[in-house]
């Protein structure tokens, strides 16, 4: 890959303009953002999605998010926008919350999976939000990995997936946030919740006075980026534990029935497992340090071909 651009340790907004360029013309970069990484491509082109879809194995029926820099950019290319759309807009752009929206008749079909709406994102990490603003189109950008596996969080995890189908990488380090975005549609003005994130429910109930959890209806969603639950699937068996005081002690005795596993558990807890391969998560009551992780964690364990991948749950109630 000769078109590589390192900015782990300095963001020089100048080497973006090349990029840029690309996506303008219809290639397609690998870059990070604020919440995993994306491959992206100028999503007014038909042409450039194709690619991304291509690139990743994606089925056509499955739409794709843009990623906007301006409020101009987003009334470019939606429509009818509501009061409380903006409310919440300006509540959590930039930031990890993506928003559907009526699209207008600029966005191709490709992108929306030929339906009437389109996911609106404005990211909040400085080369993601840059290299839209240098491009000057909207970028359709799903999430870098090849569909079936967990999402990228650093580059590390996705180069050999992706290094000779796209035009330019550019290497961001580790993601900030390591969870994709909340992705929320208003309906009779009321947000409901269709793929959970980084913004919570709660976050979200603050601005609206009321919210639904769509995803918790475990129904698939055609006209919803990533909701199917194979975009998180791994090759090996994975099973999640949590049962409180009891869960060191459950685990232990699941252990008894492999004789090759890997455990994926909080800091608190490595010291209490004795199976080769344990990987320290983060501390227990430090979130965001987990879903920074958690990704690049499952691609890591998955690597060793285990006869089982154990982790750690964590009290959902403490993200609300």
């Amino acid at each position: 890959m000769e078109r590589y651009l390192d900015m782990k340790n300095k963001i020089i907004f100048d080497k973006l303009k090349e990029p840029a360029s690309i996506i303008k013309n219809d290639g397609i970069v690998l870059f990070p953002t604020e919440t995993v990484y994306g491959i992206g491509a100028n999503g007014l082109s038909s042409e450039a999605v194709e690619k991304v879809y291509k690139a990743k194995g994606r089925s056509t029926k499955n739409p794709i998010n843009l990623l906007v820099s301006s409020k101009e950019m987003i009334e470019s290319i939606a429509k009818e926008i509501t009061d409380l759309e903006y409310k919440l807009m300006e509540a959590f752009f930039p930031g990890p919350f993506t928003i559907i929206l009526k699209r207008k008749d600029i966005v191709p079909d490709i992108v929306t999976a030929g339906g009437d709406t389109v996911g609106v994102r404005m990211p909040s990490g400085e080369i993601a939000k840059k290299l839209v603003e240098e491009a000057g189109v909207p970028i359709a950008a799903p999430s870098a990995n090849l569909s079936g596996k967990p999402s990228g969080t650093n580059l590390n995890d996705i180069i050999e997936e992706f290094e000779d189908k796209v035009d330019y990488i550019i290497d961001g380090g580790d993601s900030q946030i390591g969870l994709e975005s909340t992705i929320v549609k208003v309906v009779d003005n009321v947000p409901h919740i269709l793929r959970p994130g980084a913004i919570t429910d709660v976050q979200i109930r603050d601005i609206s006075g009321s919210v639904v959890l769509d995803y918790l209806k475990n129904a698939k969603n055609e006209l919803l980026p990533s909701n199917d639950i194979a975009h998180y699937k791994i090759h090996s068996k994975c099973v999640m534990v949590y049962d409180g005081k009891e869960q060191v002690s459950n685990i232990k005795a699941l252990l008894k029935n492999y004789e090759n596993a890997v455990i994926i558990c909080c800091s608190e807890n490595i010291c209490n497992y004795t199976t080769e391969n344990v990987f320290d998560m983060g501390a227990k009551n430090n979130f965001e340090e987990i879903s920074r992780n958690i990704f690049s964690l499952l691609r890591k364990a998955d690597r060793l071909n285990p006869d089982i991948i154990i982790v750690e749950g964590v009290e959902e109630k403490r993200f609300r």
